[in-house]
């Protein structure tokens, strides 16, 4: 899944749930099955995700979403193997946006 945001320091719960095209409420939840997922809360309590947030995100995506894996098995898998997970996961995203970008001429042609 190739994620489109802007770069910024913060992202509000809104945008993030959007540009993954789930609802609000599993980003929440998934926030609180998952120690890797830190959000910022401000005195309302307003989340603010950070680019490394979303990076675990699309991580965390790509297992239960994408992959199949069951909540438990992904904080399983996220634990055991976090560099070899980070670094397969790494080469999918980079080679999903190469494939965007030949998408991109393709239709520019």
């Amino acid at each position: 899944m190739h994620v489109n945001l802007p770069e910024k320091l913060y992202y509000g719960i809104g945008e993030v749930s959007k540009a993954f095209g789930v609802n609000t409420s599993l980003i929440r939840f998934w926030e609180k099955e998952f120690d890797v997922l830190q959000p910022k809360k401000n005195a309302k309590g307003n989340r603010k995700f950070t680019p490394q947030d979303i990076k675990n995100l699309e991580l965390i995506y790509h297992l239960v979403k994408e992959r199949g894996f069951t909540l438990e098995g992904a904080k399983i898998h996220l634990k055991e193997g976090k560099k070899e997970t980070l670094s397969n996961f790494d080469i999918i995203r980079k080679l999903e946006n190469v494939k965007a970008q030949l998408i991109e001429l393709k239709k520019n042609l």
